[in-house]
């Protein structure tokens, strides 16, 4: 089971790295065959470390059966010459750049990099470019990347198939975009980071409260980006200090019954303090300049979050921080935090007030706040909204969580 589990791990680590090097290489009309190629790679590795058992180095075993494979291909394709670089003189020209094929960390780096931007460019549909990160920059597996979406294998294969049909298509290459059009292109780099941290932090793909691969795996793109100078912008650096403040609270934020555990009832002593200070450092470096992005807002609210003491300050600095979020950024998840933080800056019946303002009838997060906002003084409204929050939750982690809820309001009167 050890050895199972090391090379799924491997393989989420690795997987990305041996495509984006042999992309890069060949060009991504050829990702393809550059993702047949590692896969048969981890399945040789499989057969033979099962039989002759592990590696000293499994990486670089992985990198030299994978420069081997893919020489075979091309030499067997006979592509040297006509569909890769009609312009190399000779069959050995070829051949001894695939020998030569470069697996140090800075050309890894290089090579994901260049992919990210690839996939983020603006002719691939949004639905497919989160797809395709899961997929070519984090190593997911189709049902993994199915269930992200709540959706079949199938329809995430057809999707994957146009995505790189398209990428074939428009002739998109894998190199860093002009220096004039990094600033829009990086907003789209940042915008798929995040979803795939929310989708980690609120996974809505398996009956998990939290999944920390996808977080994780967003936030190593997202200091990915730090390494270069045309990306290591201030909203790079905000994105950065809020996945870091939110990943500080992850041992806190469910029990050993896989329920969650809300902010309030959290145990400050499970914090990660080495992330909350990596999330202030990157905080600092976000203030220079003169952006004011929806990632800088979430992050000072975060960051404020991570003082577990409540204090007027506390509550009205994050209301403040809220009220300018919903400018920049409207959503009605913003607009539910922001009444969580009326409520505490300025008592229950504010909140109720502008809860009843609201007609979020379909999201079963408004009812849950309602449940908590009722709970101290109506027991019989308080049920209700909690019913009402079960009847809309997605997963049975949800379900489970709301009903417990009910349970302990059932034990307070």
């Amino acid at each position: 089971m050890e050895r199972i589990e090391f090379l799924k791990e491997l393989f989420q680590q690795e997987f990305s790295k041996m495509v984006a090097v042999i992309s890069r290489q060949f060009g991504l009309e050829h990702i393809e065959i550059a993702e047949d190629i590692v896969s048969e790679t981890f399945l040789l590795a499989t057969e033979t470390w099962g039989i002759r058992g592990m590696p000293p180095n499994p990486a670089a075993w992985l990198y030299v059966v994978a420069k081997q494979k893919t020489l075979y291909h091309f030499r067997r394709n006979k592509l040297f010459r006509t569909k890769i670089v009609p312009e190399l003189k000779s069959r050995q020209e070829k051949e001894t750049e695939i020998e030569e094929m470069d697996f140090s960390q800075q050309y890894i780096r290089d090579s994901q990099l260049q992919m990210l931007f690839a996939i983020c460019d603006p002719a691939i549909a949004s639905e497919a470019q989160i797809g395709l990160a899961l997929r070519i920059l984090c190593g997911f597996g189709i049902d993994e990347i199915a269930e992200a979406f709540l959706t079949s294998k199938e329809t995430i294969n057809k999707r994957l198939f146009r995505a790189k049909e398209k990428l074939r298509s428009e002739r998109v290459s894998m190199e860093m975009p002009p220096e004039r059009d990094i600033a829009d292109r990086l907003d789209n780099v940042l915008r798929i980071i995040y979803l795939l941290f929310s989708e980690g932090y609120y996974s809505r793909s398996r009956d998990e409260i939290l999944r920390k691969d996808l977080c994780f795996e967003a936030l190593r793109l997202g200091l990915l980006l730090t390494e270069y100078e045309m990306t290591d912008r201030p909203k790079t650096n905000a994105l950065i200090a809020l996945m870091c403040f939110h990943a500080s609270r992850f041992e806190a934020r469910t029990s050993d019954e896989e329920t969650s555990i809300l902010y309030e009832h959290q145990d400050e002593s499970k914090w990660d303090q080495a992330l909350i200070k990596q999330g202030m450092h990157f905080l600092a470096l976000s203030a220079s300049g003169d952006e004011m992005s929806s990632y800088h807002l979430e992050a000072r609210i975060a960051s404020w979050h991570s003082i577990k003491e409540d204090t007027p300050e506390k509550w009205s600095a994050i209301l403040q921080l809220y009220d300018q979020l919903l400018r920049v950024n409207y959503s009605p998840s913003v607009v539910l935090n922001r009444i969580f933080a009326l409520y505490k800056a300025k008592g229950r019946d504010v909140a109720l007030a502008a809860a009843g303002e609201l007609r979020l009838e379909n999201n079963h997060f408004y009812y849950l706040l309602l449940g908590e906002l009722y709970s101290d003084i109506d027991r019989e409204k308080a049920r209700m909204e909690f019913q009402r929050a079960y009847q809309l939750a997605k997963t049975q982690t949800e379900q489970q969580g709301i009903l417990e809820k009910i349970a302990a309001l059932a034990k307070k009167y």
